[in-house]
């Protein structure tokens, strides 16, 4: 009989042992971030032009970080991130924002927070400067969940977001990019060198995200995109649409996805992974390799996920060869990555 209570005992020590262990390895904040997915070879990379997205990465989310550090909510954390990368012409959202077939600027973005599941987002806006503080707006003002084209962009300048002319958005790149799309049109599909193909195919993709987790333990997501080069007839990907580009739940995680956005939304991908991790028990880097390659990857498509759960664990997966991406846990500890290979 003292056998068996010192055994009991042994087992409750072990126990408590264990649990403390979890506790202490758990995160109490983080954030993650990335800067779109596609066919980023190292070999088509200059240095110069490595090392001034890997700066960017890193302004972008320390600016998120240091939020979180100082007590702030995940909200705040995702929003002044995303402007930051909405203002810098490296990525196609806001200033960087890619052309529609006509010349002209259609912008996206969503977010979600996951301690209320409340949403907000805006499609096909052409004069917010800083499109994910749109959707924000569309949450907290309105009782609606997207707000589309001059709709929104009325509705964004009647709530005093900063609002520009179309000139603003306007880079030589994107009007360049345009131009030797349309050119690979005319002829039909037919390229002339593999580098056309190569960049016929990267104006599918191109987005920018965070996710976020703060001291009180409430999770958020945003997403922001300029589209698809050359898009017609007010195309709208997966970035502006909650459970497809943009999702958090606080019983799971907070997920932001950029692609192939006519695949993500077929797969429901962002709301994907948070449900295979609620009913399936998976860890969130179970569940996004899942639905990146057995589910996006099956049905053709292309791109990756950025995703941090309520523990703090992240996932940054994609069927790529590469995707701008960067992490910093509650230690300040950042990891800044480019290619799918690092």
């Amino acid at each position: 009989m003292k056998k068996l209570i010192l055994l009991i005992l042994a087992f409750t020590l072990l126990g408590c042992f264990k649990t403390s262990k979890n506790k202490f390895e758990k995160q109490s904040f983080g954030i993650v971030i990335h800067g779109g997915a596609g066919t980023i070879l190292k070999k088509n990379m200059t240095k110069e032009k490595e090392k001034e997205y890997r700066q960017a990465l890193s302004e972008a989310i320390r600016i998120g970080y240091d939020v979180l550090k100082n007590g702030g909510p995940s909200k705040a954390a995702v929003e002044k991130t995303i402007n930051y990368m909405e203002d810098s012409p490296l990525f196609n959202a806001g200033k960087g924002g890619v052309l529609t077939s006509e010349g002209t600027i259609e912008l996206d973005a969503s977010f979600m927070d996951g301690k209320t599941l409340n949403a907000g987002a805006v499609s096909g806006v052409k004069k917010v400067k800083n499109p994910i503080s749109a959707a924000i707006k569309v949450m907290e003002e309105s009782p609606h969940v997207m707000l589309s084209g001059q709709g929104a962009d009325i509705f964004s300048q009647i709530h005093n977001l900063e609002i520009v002319d179309q000139d603003y958005f306007f880079t030589e790149r994107r009007i360049n990019g345009l131009k030797r799309l349309q050119n690979v049109e005319k002829l039909k599909g037919v390229y002339k060198t593999q580098n056309d193909r190569s960049f016929l195919e990267n104006q599918r993709y191109g987005t920018v995200g965070c996710v976020a987790l703060d001291k009180s333990g409430n999770l958020a997501a945003g997403t922001s995109t300029g589209g698809m080069t050359n898009k017609k007839w007010n195309r709208i990907g997966d970035a502006p649409i909650i459970g497809a580009g943009t999702y958090a739940n606080n019983l799971t995680c907070a997920i932001s996805a950029t692609g192939w956005g006519e695949f993500f939304i077929r797969a429901v991908v962002a709301h994907d992974i948070s449900a295979i991790m609620e009913y399936k028990g998976l860890s969130i880097q179970e569940a996004a390799y899942e639905v990146i390659h057995n589910k996006v990857g099956a049905l053709g498509g292309n791109g990756g996920i950025i995703g941090i759960d309520n523990n703090g664990n992240i996932a940054m997966e994609m069927n790529t060869s590469g995707m701008y991406r960067a992490h910093m846990n509650q230690e300040g500890k950042l990891d800044v990555k480019i290619y799918k290979d690092e």
